[in-house]
Parts: structure tokens; sequence; C-alpha cells
């Protein structure tokens, strides 16, 4: 396994973050959570395509697994696969009225945000959000799948050299 990869990176840095069991709970929650009322302001726009609707939650969730594509093969997919159903339930409530899909997505969002920053604090780390916000938004989703593969317990051998890392940086942090 290549320890010094983009993803190595991402994860490291991700993990060094979210330690706290609770702040990894709220994380499973929250970032899904947020995902889906980004998503339902998405799919109000849409065009038929071959019959078929497409909107900019479906885009969206293609360019953020194009993107992860570039990170991990196997998390990509599951991501897709994932992310595409939160697209779906979103484009359902999306076709609602517009006062009511609009007051879902941002009780979603904000509480969705909410939820991770009390996390935090728990854990008494900063939000990635807060130093790099676009790297956040863009990594978060990904970092929900492979949490899920951790839980599980797979690819194990990944997540043992994440937290080799993690004590790496964390000990040449303290002795600087």
């Amino acid at each position: 396994m290549t320890t010094d990869s983009k993803l190595m990176d991402m994860l490291t840095g991700y993990a060094a973050s979210h330690q706290h069991p609770f702040n990894v709970f709220v994380h499973m929650i929250g970032i899904p959570t947020i995902m889906f009322g980004a998503l339902i302001p998405l799919s109000w726009a849409s065009v038929d395509v071959f019959g078929v609707g497409v909107n900019l939650a479906h885009a969206t969730v293609v360019g953020f697994f194009l993107f992860y594509l570039t990170l991990d093969a196997l998390f990509a997919i599951v991501f897709l696969v994932a992310g595409m159903a939160i697209a779906v339930l979103a484009g359902q409530v999306g076709a609602l009225p517009m006062a009511v899909s609009g007051t879902v997505a941002a009780a979603c969002f904000f509480g969705g945000y909410a939820a991770q920053f009390i996390g935090h604090a728990i854990e008494k780390s900063m939000p990635v959000l807060v130093k790099h916000p676009v790297q956040a938004n863009l990594a978060a989703p990904f970092f929900t799948v492979v949490e899920l593969f951790k839980l599980a317990g797979l690819r194990d051998e990944l997540f043992d050299e994440v937290q080799r890392q993690v004590r790496t940086r964390r000990e040449q942090a303290s002795s600087a």
C-alpha cells in the first residue's frame, strides 16, 4: 500500500479531526443529511434525456463520483450507489410544493451542519469546514463511505495505516 498517496493524505487529515466515536457517529448522520438538503433544490432543475428525467442533483452526484474515482474506485462506486439513492429521494421531496420541499431542504442542510459542529465541540477539534470549506464539502461524502467500510471491518490495513500516520503527525507536532 502506498502511504504517500492523495487518498492517504486526505484520510489522515480527516481522521485527525474525527477520532471521538460520537463525532464520527454524528458525521455519519449529518453528512448524508446535508447532502440530501443540498440535492433537493438541485432536483428542481431537470431535463428529459431520451425520456428519462435527469436533474442537477444527479449531475452533482456523478461529478462527485468522477472526482472520487481519482482517489479509490471501490469507495467511489459505493458512493455512486448511495448518492444516487439520496438524489432520487431528494427528487421525490423536490417534487412536493416549493414551501414544503424548501423547508425540508433548509432543515436538513442547516440541521446537519449544526449536528456536526456539536460533534466537533465534543471532540474539541476544529471542523475542517472552518479551515477549508470547499475541500470539506467535496470530501465529506467520500469520508462517510470510507467510515462505513471501517465500521464493517473492511480494508483494515488501510485504516491501520491511517491511524499510524495520525499518531506520527501528532508526535511530530508535539515535538516541534
